[in-house]
């Protein structure tokens, strides 16, 4: 009873072991994408030369660096409570093969002993032979027979655990470089993470000192955006307006006589919603292959890339007077890089907006998205387009630092949202 237990212990400590191996590789694993992510950032914090217009820009990619710093040290400081963990466990269960080691041996060199004792074969002839019958005999034979084969398999047994045990005591001292080796990273991150919130301290007293040209290009951003915003709207009520249309003269067409005869020949337009935009049956699907690649939606663009203002109204971390309310996301990235489609669809409108030069509208069922600041068009509207097709280059802004920012919006009829969550 005694062995099963310490065998199901092993077990059920292996499979913590195992868990606890498994959750240290997926915490590695967002540490590598966390640093990734920084590399990312420090080179699009090189690349965008410091200058007045977009210092903001600038301290919005070092807050953003800084941030996915602490966020690798949270999980460099998990990493190495799960190694804790892993020692803990490992230290437990060489003691525990230890022990039973131990008592192998103990049992073995006692049956040696034993043997040796009657370590003559006319011992064992007598004891078989001295059976008060035949059957006696033949159990006393079988016993000689399995108890031998217990020695053996004893000793086998024994050298197994031995094995067992150098192999454990090899891993933990893995381990344990392991955990020296995140220790040290810890403390380099750390370093990195003092030096990097210094360089934002400076930042943020400049731009404490130009606070009242902060605040006018920021109102003039606004009224960008809500220009923007009008367009987009507007290009929406249109679309809407003309596919109901459609779907009037439709139905008007079907409720004739001669249409009732031949069957009817116009094409059906649904609304998924009251006052939404009405779909054919083509649209509708590709609206419902949209709706199902939630999360799953490839990037806006190619290469490397940032976020740096999120949806939604947000409050900035550093400067308590700089206060933004974004309907899409604005994305850095390199010069030279193009614009593509996260979906297949319908290119409805291409238009000019000062602040967001070109931008281009696709439309995927009820759903549609926006492509702002463009430099070059590859598309028209009517254009069909392919998952990840280019549409149009990136605008570089030379007089800027050489910001390179898409500003991409996601719509469901006349609604806003966060774009994020949808994309991979």
């Amino acid at each position: 009873m005694r062995y099963i237990w310490f065998v199901l212990f092993i077990l059920l400590t292996g499979s913590v072991w195992a868990q606890n191996s498994a959750k240290v590789r997926a915490l590695e694993k967002q540490r590598k994408a966390a640093l990734a992510e920084i590399e990312m950032t420090n080179q699009l914090l090189v690349e965008t030369q410091k200058t007045t217009r977009n210092s903001l820009n600038r301290l919005n990619l070092l807050t953003k660096q800084i941030k996915s710093r602490k966020q690798v040290i949270g999980l460099l400081n998990q990493e190495i409570a799960e190694i804790d963990k892993q020692i803990v466990e490992s230290r437990r269960t060489i003691s525990l093969l230890e022990k039973d080691l131990n008592l192998k041996r103990s049992n073995y060199g006692k049956s040696v002993q034993s043997m040796y004792k009657r370590r003559s074969s006319q011992d064992k002839i007598l004891f078989i032979l001295s059976a008060d019958n035949f059957a006696q005999s033949i159990r006393r034979m079988r016993y000689l027979r399995e108890y031998a084969g217990w020695q053996k398999k004893q000793a086998a047994e024994i050298v197994d655990k031995q094995k067992e045990i150098e192999e454990k005591q090899k891993a933990l001292e893995k381990t344990r470089q392991e955990k020296q080796a995140l220790l040290g990273t810890r403390e380099e991150e750390s370093r990195k993470l003092q030096s990097e919130e210094s360089n934002q301290k400076k930042e943020v007293q400049e731009l404490n000192k130009k606070q009242k040209q902060l605040k006018a290009d920021l109102k003039k951003k606004k009224k960008q955006a809500d220009a923007l915003n009008r367009q987009i709207e507007k290009q929406i009520a249109e679309e809407i307006a003309r596919a109901e249309a459609k779907a009037r003269s439709a139905r008007e067409k079907n409720n004739t006589s001669k249409k009732r005869t031949e069957g009817g020949s116009g094409e059906e337009r649904i609304a998924a919603t009251k006052g939404g935009y009405a779909m054919t049956k083509a649209e509708k699907k590709l609206s419902e292959d949209f709706a199902s690649n939630k999360g799953r939606l490839p990037f806006p663009l190619v290469g490397r890339y940032t976020i740096v203002s999120s949806f939604g109204e947000q409050q900035h971390q550093e400067l308590k007077y700089v206060r933004t309310n974004n309907n899409g996301i604005d994305i850095q990235t390199t010069p030279g890089t193009d614009a593509r489609a996260v979906f297949k669809g319908e290119v409805t409108r291409v238009f000019v907006v000062p602040g967001y030069n070109n931008s281009v509208i696709v439309r995927h069922g009820n759903y549609l998205t926006v492509y702002s600041n463009l430099s070059q068009v590859y598309v028209k509207a009517g254009d069909k387009v392919d998952t990840r097709q280019a549409i149009g280059r990136i605008f570089t802004d030379t007089e800027d630092g050489n910001a390179t920012i898409l500003h991409f919006q996601l719509w469901k009829e006349r609604t806003k949202l966060n774009p994020k969550p949808w994309l991979d």
